[in-house]
């Protein structure tokens, strides 16, 4: 198994969480120019990480891997209510992604345009969402979900895109988790 990332990404993070355990080459891609990407668009016409190569297929997506390595190496699948969870995750995550590559891009995101509203309402529909969440119990283990929400949690916070104040139970939910040696293994910061 072949894993195409870079250590700073929030889904190749979970997929490396998810490998930890496994045998596996991860390269680690500087994806925006150069010859990495040139690779990356070899591998993935979307242009997106990660992506897995395994047994001479390519798999493109943080969620389709999962599901492939769910089967693969016999982890539990996701339920309906664990994929609704991720539904949120992405939602708010890809929102971020947008709006850190338009401010990387010179665009002034703090701007009353409608995209820029867009992104903000759904983000903190969704942070809302997940809080609540936590708040009735949720999360409580760590699979999948727990490992995504980690992930887009501690890279928020890693990019400096929101300070997350306004969210106690997200923050608790890092700081309960942040000590794990997969966490630690996968910090994008070191």
């Amino acid at each position: 198994m072949k894993l195409y990332g870079s250590t700073t990404s929030p889904y190749v993070r979970r997929i490396r969480i998810v490998l930890a355990s496994t045998e596996h080459e991860f390269l680690n891609l500087q994806i925006f120019s150069g010859e990495d990407r040139e690779l990356l668009a070899s591998r993935n016409p979307t242009l997106k990480v990660p992506c897995l190569e395994d047994d001479g297929q390519m798999i493109f997506d943080s969620r389709i891997i999962y599901n492939y390595l769910a089967d693969k190496l016999d982890h539990e699948g996701l339920s309906w209510e664990e994929e609704n969870q991720l539904t949120l995750i992405d939602a708010a995550n890809d929102s971020f992604v947008q709006l850190m590559l338009l401010k990387r891009s010179d665009f002034d995101i703090s701007e009353d345009k409608m995209y820029y509203r867009l992104q903000n309402e759904r983000i903190e529909a969704v942070l809302d969402a997940l809080s609540n969440q936590l708040d009735a119990g949720g999360f409580s283990g760590w699979t999948y979900p727990e490992i995504c929400l980690y992930s887009m949690i501690d890279w928020v916070l890693f990019r400096e895109l929101h300070s997350m104040k306004d969210y106690p139970q997200l923050l608790s939910f890092h700081e309960k988790h942040h000590d794990r040696i997969e966490i630690t293994a996968t910090d994008p910061r070191i």
